[in-house]
């Protein structure tokens, strides 16, 4: 297996400024998982690269199934159990920087302790999506011989399971944060000073007596944009600009399935600053359209055409045509 996204598949009820919806598909292995599968659009096949480790329960739409499987999505791993399907609520207000969470149903996810099938337990890339950090250890043990390993992680577990995330991120490659998660990590407000103390593990539990943390971190600002320190060095770009957001759920997820597609089948990406420069332009651009709909609706109807037609806008902001 290329890619192993191990995260939630669920359903959203959201509401925005611009629009709202229910029973919408979406959980943070939905989201990489489509923006992934959409960059690795030339391997779909009767054996798709791209797997996906979850749990859904007895609601779960057969067509939200062949919604994933028919983007070139393996849900081998998906575990239907009895019950019901992950669910969260939300709403977002004004600029939208920040959602408001109404509700949270765990459901079939709670003591859900995923199992990476044995055939795809030496992936090119494995990614754990926001969730537990014991979930996230117990998931990087299975594969102590993944190519290179990332992970995301929100507040909650920066505030209530220090040890457990310290340990999870000192076992990978790739820290795929936010600015605010960042720093409260490293209980600094200063940005570069908060990701060089989480890099040298001297931020996190134990010190650098512990261990290093990881080498790469990206950090997503929103409308500011992604910096990102690599072994090479920083890498700063800013937000595609667009006039028209209409729901930022999954912004982050489809940010890191974009990346981590496009650094896939490269050789020592992760040393490498035009590889790592090019994946952040299309996660940066991916995360716009996202923006653009409710739900993972955007994301899954993407055209290529209207794709590389932002792509190369986003290439002339930047001067990089």
């Amino acid at each position: 297996m290329d890619i192993v996204i191990v995260g939630s598949i669920g359903y959203d009820d959201i509401s925005t400024p611009e629009d709202e919806g229910s029973d919408l598909l979406g959980g943070a292995a939905t989201y990489a998982g489509l923006s992934a599968a959409f960059h690795r659009s030339d391997d779909i096949s009767n054996n798709p690269k791209i797997g996906i480790v979850s749990a859904v329960g007895n609601d779960f739409s057969p067509s939200d199934q062949l919604k994933l499987e028919s983007a070139g999505l393996n849900l081998a791993g998906v575990e239907m159990r009895d019950g019901d399907t992950f669910r969260w609520s939300g709403r977002y207000h004004g600029a939208m920087e920040d959602a408001e969470t109404i509700s949270t149903d765990v459901n079939v996810l709670e003591n859900f302790n995923p199992e990476v099938p044995i055939s795809w337990t030496t992936p090119e890339i494995l990614f754990c999506a926001n969730t537990h950090p014991a979930t996230q250890v117990s998931v990087l043990d299975q594969c102590p011989s993944a190519a290179i390993t990332a992970l995301d992680s929100f507040m909650l577990w920066i505030n209530s399971e220090k040890i457990k995330l310290s340990e999870a991120l000192r076992k990978v490659d790739i820290a795929i944060l936010n600015e605010e998660e960042i720093c409260a990590i490293a209980e600094d407000k200063l940005l570069i000073r908060a990701i060089r103390s989480v890099q040298s593990g001297s931020a996190l539990f134990g010190g650098e007596s512990a261990g290093p943390g990881p080498r790469c971190i990206i950090v997503k600002r929103g409308s500011g944009g992604v910096i990102a320190n690599f072994p090479f060095g920083l890498i700063a770009l800013p937000a595609y600009p667009i006039s028209n957001v209409v729901d930022p759920t999954g912004c982050g997820d489809s940010f890191a399935g974009a990346f981590l597609a496009n650094i896939s089948g490269r050789e020592g990406a992760l040393n490498d600053i035009e590889v790592i420069r090019n994946a952040l332009i299309h996660a940066t651009v991916t995360a716009s359209f996202t923006l653009g709909a409710l739900g993972c609706s955007s994301i899954s109807k993407l055209e290529r055409g209207q794709y590389h037609a932002r792509v190369d806008r986003y290439r002339r902001i930047v001067g990089l045509t």
